[in-house]
């Protein structure tokens, strides 16, 4: 388990599907429709079972989730946290995540892609969880991937608000600016991400929600690495 208060690694469930395994659910619609589409699903564990959720749902101190990961086409997924107390986490590919971080088109993959789960923690606020797509592997040399330092001085946090105007089950609450986005214009990546340089295609970037489902897509095709952000809320 990993100790930093963010998103931690609990080691104890077992419902996972190792990344090696992939799935392979029906084509949808999303998947056939234009170039370049990613399809992201937030899961949380829920008495025993996972659920997929809204994108928005706050979630609560020590809930553990996982991510449905899926594209139209082939790449490398590098996954990256910058938590609530502005600390970084390399979250895949690692050891206690899944080392194999290879995509294929139409295939479904699992994050973790081990027995595992990310459970929430440290203050409140929103998680960014980057998502970075790149046509080639970045590196062969363990760790191919290493986290940058600790940000420097107070990081930059929203606090989640629920929005009355969505009606949800159970009295969920549901906060418009979690979900996908793309990086802020002018904003700072993690040291250690290459930065793609913001190209026009990925400046177009279209976030669209389809249910649970949180869907990414570029009107053109992407030449190079691809960058967005997954805000996480909690409370």
């Amino acid at each position: 388990m990993i100790d930093a208060p963010m998103i931690r690694l609990a080691s104890a469930l077992c419902l996972t599907v190792a990344l090696a395994s992939p799935q392979t659910p029906p084509t949808t619609r999303t998947m056939t429709e234009g170039f370049h589409r990613m399809e992201l699903v937030l899961e949380r564990l829920d008495s025993g079972t996972w659920r997929a959720i809204d994108p928005g749902l706050v979630l609560a101190q020590g809930d553990r989730v996982r991510f449905k990961f899926r594209t139209n086409f082939d790449g490398y997924l590098y996954v990256m946290n910058q938590s609530t107390s502005g600390t970084y986490e390399q979250l895949f590919p690692r050891d206690e995540t899944g080392q194999d971080n290879r995509v294929s088109a139409s295939r479904e993959y699992q994050i973790p892609a081990t027995t595992g789960a990310f459970r929430i923690g440290g203050p409140p606020g929103h998680e960014v969880v980057y998502w970075m797509i790149t046509p080639a592997r970045l590196t062969d040399i363990a760790p191919r991937y290493p986290p940058p330092p600790p940000a420097k001085g107070t990081p930059h946090t929203l606090i989640p608000r629920c929005d009355e105007t969505i009606l949800k089950s159970r009295g969920d609450c549901i906060d418009p600016s979690a979900g996908p986005k793309l990086v802020p214009r002018g904003e700072a990546l993690p040291q250690n991400l290459p930065d793609p340089g913001m190209t026009p295609e990925q400046r177009e970037l279209l976030f669209v929600r389809q249910k649970n489902t949180a869907v990414i897509s570029s009107p053109v095709p992407l030449a190079g690495p691809v960058v967005y952000e997954y805000r996480l809320a909690h409370r």
